[in-house]
C-alpha cells in the first residue's frame, strides 16, 4: 500500500463507497439542453498512470490529468457540420488547492474556427463546396479541411476574472493549438487506427507559466472521443424499468435485460484533456486539490435576421461571461438537485453549496427508486435523516483520504495527488472501496495497492454509477453497524439525525451493497495513454 499522508482508518476508507454523485451528467438541466456546445458531461481528475510501474513508479506519475467533456450523445454520423466547439463560449477548469472552494487556479480554453471557402470550379464559376471537407484527411490543418478548428489556453491565478492571466505556450513555440476534425468516416480518415494516427498528432506538449522550476511542462488535447461513461440512461429515465431482483444480482451486469453493453458507448463526446506536473496544482503542503468544470456565453445574444456569409455570423455575442454549465462530481445536478434549481445550481458556485445542502441530506433518489421499484416511497429509502452518510464526502472529502486540511463544505471533485496511481490493469472499477473488499476487510489494508480511485479523483476505469447506488441505498450504514463505528451519525453544520445510521436504518439490509445499473465500467474500452479515452466511432458506423 502507498499512502503518503497518515493512516488509513476503516471509517475513512468504507467512507469511500459514499458519494452525493450517481453518474455523468448529459442534458441536465433545463436551460443547458438549449445550448449542447457548452453542456458539461463529466469530469475525471487522476494521477497519470501512463507508463507507471506496478508499484506506482515511473512514466507520467509525477502529473494530474484532467479531463472535461463537452458536448453529449453525439451520433458519430452527425454531418455534415458535426460538432465543433462554440468560438462564442469559455470552457474552463477550476482548481481549488486550499479547500476554500474557490478557484486559485483556472485554465480557461477558448476556440476559433476558421472557414477556409473551399471552392469547385462549376462550369465557368467557382462554387463554394456545403462540406467541411473536400477530400481524404491526415494531417493537422490538412489542405483538404474547409473548416479549421482551434484554440487558445490560458492559466489565470487567482479569481478567475480579476486574477493574473498568462499564456499556456506549445513547447515548440506559439500559443494556438489545432482540434482534429470529428471522425467523419473512413473514406475521410481511414479507420479506428489512422484517424487514432491523425488524432495523435494533436496532442502538445506545453509550457505552464507560473509553475515551479521544473514543473512548467505537461500536455493538451482537445478532440472528438468515443464516451466512455457506462450507463443504460434510457431504461435508467424511463422509471427504472428493470426488476427489482435484477439490479440487485450483480451476475446480470451487462445483460441484456436492460440493453446489454452502455448505449452512450455508441456515441462520441468532446474532450478537453489536460496533463499538469502535480507539483504545478498544490500550494504549500496541501497535497489535496479540488476540481471542476464551467462553460460560460456572453450575457447578451443579438441574432442577425440577415447574416452575411461567411461562417456562424447570424449571432452576435457580447458582454460579460455568464456560467451556464458546471460539474465537479458526476450526475449532481442530474439526479440530487431538484428540478426548480437545476439552472441554478449549474450557474452557482463551490463556495455557496451550502444553499443545496438538503438535496444531500434528504435525497429525493431513494424515495424514487422506491416509487418506482417497489411502488413505496419508504421501500427502499434508508431512514437515517438527515443523510449525513452522504453530506460528509458531498461536502468536505474524506479524512485521511482526499479532505483537505481547512475544508470549507463544496462540491467540487477531490483528489490527493500523495497517493500513487496504479497501472490501468491494476485498478479496482470499485475505487478505494472495492480495494477494501478485494483484501477482504480493513484488517488486510497493507495488501493494498489500489487507493487511486473514486471518490478519491475519478477515473475513466471507475465504476462511479455502482459505488454511488450502493451509498444512495444505505450500503454505508449497514457497514457502520450498531455501534456507530464509522462515525457517520454527525457532520458540522448539519442537524441532529432523526434516526441514526445503521443496518435498520437501511430497508434492503445488506442487499444495498449489491445494487447495479445493469452495465460493467470495467468493460468500456479507454487507452492507457493520454488522453485516456477511446478512439471514437466513426460516422461510417
Amino acid at each position: 500500500m502507498r499512502f503518503k499522508t497518515g493512516p488509513v482508518t476503516a471509517a475513512c476508507l468504507l467512507l469511500a463507497l459514499g458519494s452525493a454523485a450517481f453518474a455523468s451528467s448529459h442534458r441536465e438541466a433545463p436551460f443547458i439542453t438549449t445550448v449542447p456546445k457548452v453542456d458539461g458531461t463529466d469530469f475525471y481528475m487522476f494521477r497519470s498512470y501512463e507508463g507507471v510501474a506496478s508499484n506506482g513508479s515511473g512514466g507520467r506519475s509525477d502529473y494530474v490529468t484532467m479531463i472535461a467533456n463537452y458536448q453529449p450523445l453525439q451520433a458519430p454520423y452527425g454531418g455534415p457540420n458535426y460538432f465543433a466547439m462554440d468560438p462564442n463560449a469559455l470552457y474552463e477548469i477550476h482548481i481549488d488547492n486550499v479547500g476554500d472552494g474557490k478557484e486559485h487556479l483556472t485554465f480557461q480554453f477558448k476556440f476559433n474556427n476558421k472557414l477556409n471557402n473551399v471552392a469547385l470550379p462549376i462550369g465557368t464559376a467557382s462554387v463554394a463546396i456545403p462540406l467541411i471537407q473536400a477530400g481524404a484527411v491526415a494531417n493537422v490543418n490538412d489542405a483538404n479541411l474547409n473548416l479549421n478548428e482551434t484554440y487558445t489556453v490560458n492559466v489565470v491565478r487567482g479569481d478567475r476574472r480579476k486574477g493574473v492571466v498568462s499564456s499556456v505556450t506549445k513547447a515548440s513555440g506559439g500559443t494556438t493549438f489545432e482540434k482534429p476534425v470529428d471522425y467523419i468516416g473512413v473514406k475521410t480518415l481511414g479507420g479506428a487506427a489512422a484517424y487514432e494516427t491523425y488524432a495523435q498528432k494533436h496532442i502538445f506538449s506545453i509550457k505552464v507559466p507560473g509553475c515551479p522550476a521544473g514543473m512548467d511542462d505537461g500536455k493538451v488535447f482537445v478532440g472528438q472521443r468515443q464516451d466512455g461513461f457506462a450507463v443504460n440512461l434510457g431504461p435508467i429515465f424511463d422509471l427504472v424499468n428493470a426488476p427489482t431482483a435484477f439490479l440487485l444480482d450483480p451476475a446480470n451486469k451487462d445483460a441484456v435485460g436492460m440493453g446489454g453493453q452502455a448505449p452512450v458507448q455508441k456515441t462520441n463526446i468532446t474532450t478537453i484533456a489536460l496533463e499538469v506536473n502535480k507539483g504545478c496544482l498544490t500550494a504549500g503542503a496541501e497535497p489535496v486539490i479540488g476540481g471542476w468544470t464551467t462553460a460560460s456565453m456572453r450575457q447578451a445574444r443579438l441574432l442577425n435576421g440577415k447574416p452575411p456569409s461567411g461562417h456562424q455570423t447570424s449571432e452576435k455575442a457580447g458582454g460579460a461571461w455568464v456560467q451556464v454549465s458546471r460539474l465537479g462530481n458526476p450526475l449532481v445536478n442530474e439526479l440530487v438537485i431538484g428540478l426548480p434549481d437545476k439552472d441554478k445550481f449549474n450557474g452557482s458556485k463551490p463556495q455557496d453549496d451550502g444553499q443545496f445542502l438538503t438535496y444531500v441530506t434528504n435525497p429525493t433518489l431513494p424515495a424514487l427508486l422506491g416509487l418506482v421499484l417497489a411502488g413505496s416511497p419508504t421501500a427502499v429509502a434508508p431512514t437515517n435523516l438527515p443523510r449525513t452518510d452522504l453530506a460528509t464526502v458531498f461536502l468536505t472529502g474524506i479524512t485521511g483520504v482526499n479532505k483537505p486540511a481547512n475544508a470549507t463544505p463544496s462540491e467540487v471533485l477531490r483528489l490527493n495527488t500523495a497517493i500513487t496511481p496504479v497501472p490501468f490493469a491494476m485498478q479496482n472499477r470499485l475505487g478505494v472501496a472495492g480495494e477494501v473488499l478485494r483484501v477482504g476487510g480493513t484488517a488486510n489494508l497493507s495488501q493494498a495497492v489500489d487507493l487511486a480511485g473514486f471518490p478519491n479523483g475519478r477515473r475513466p476505469k471507475d465504476d462511479v454509477v455502482d459505488i454511488a447506488l450502493v451509498a444512495m441505498l444505505g450500503g454505508l450504514c449497514v457497514i457502520n453497524g450498531d455501534n456507530n463505528s464509522l462515525g457517520l451519525n454527525g457532520v458540522p453544520g448539519v442537524p441532529s439525525l432523526t434516526s441514526a445510521c445503521k443496518p435498520s436504518s437501511v430497508p434492503l439490509g445488506a442487499q444495498s451493497a449489491n445494487i447495479h445499473d445493469g452495465v460493467d465500467q470495467a468493460t468500456v474500452p479507454f487507452l492507457t495513454r493520454f488522453p485516456y479515452l477511446n478512439t471514437p466511432n466513426s460516422g461510417s458506423n
